[in-house]
């Protein structure tokens, strides 16, 4: 049984202008598929569906079991896709996959970072660019978040998706050498080491002149 439930209607009515009168009625068009079943064209209540999904611990990977019309009624399934209106981010359209809680699936869980970096005293900024991982798992199995702590991560360092623990049972997809997270070395400190220290700025300034002379005794 899944954690949330959620009742569909029958959709008969197809196309822009029959998908624009349901969004008018405060309704949004969807489609049931998967589990060797024909898809199912539906309607649903966005504002119930999202609702839902905040409020559970699993994010979009919550388990839903379906109410409604014979067709779809006792059906578990994951929100696979939502799209949305570009500007106001309102849901448009929700595609609703059917689950075999005995089979694994394949889900996008997102990364949190723990600890206090100690390249941050020294002024660096974390740059966090992946924020999601790919995994592999059951679908009772699915971890709401994987965690990495950065609390060692100097200036200059970087985390990778290998140095991720994952729970037991859970396989990784994404690729292990990708860069999750890296300690940003500040403008100033790059300047200051590639900036030449006083004796050696003479130096170079006297090989220079040298160098200049030979080639102005080779021309005379």
């Amino acid at each position: 049984m899944a954690e949330e439930s959620i009742a569909l209607e029958i959709r008969s009515g197809l196309g822009k202008s029959h998908n624009r009168k349901l969004r008018e009625a405060g309704m949004a068009p969807g489609v049931v598929y998967g589990g060797g079943k024909d898809p199912v064209s539906v309607a649903f209540d966005p504002l119930l569906l999202e609702k839902k999904i905040k409020a559970s611990h699993s994010g979009i990977n919550t388990l839903f079991d379906l109410e409604g019309d014979a067709s779809v009624a006792n059906r578990t399934v994951m929100v696979k896709e939502i799209q949305r209106e570009p500007v106001r981010r309102t849901v448009l359209h929700a595609d609703f996959l059917e689950i075999d809680l005995a089979l694994r699936v394949q889900v996008s869980v997102p990364i949190h970072l723990l600890g206090d970096a100690p390249g941050l005293v020294e002024g660096g900024v974390v740059e966090h660019a992946l924020r999601e991982l790919e995994l592999s798992c059951l679908p009772g199995g699915i971890p709401d978040d994987v965690t990495l702590d950065i609390s060692g991560l100097e200036l200059g360092d970087s985390l990778h998706v290998s140095d991720i623990t994952l729970p037991g049972g859970v396989e990784l997809i994404s690729d292990s050498a990708l860069s999750v997270v890296s300690m940003l070395v500040p403008r100033a400190v790059q300047a200051e080491e590639a900036a030449p220290v006083e004796g050696e700025e003479a130096a170079e300034g006297e090989a220079a002149e040298e160098a200049a002379e030979g080639s102005e005794a080779k021309e005379d």
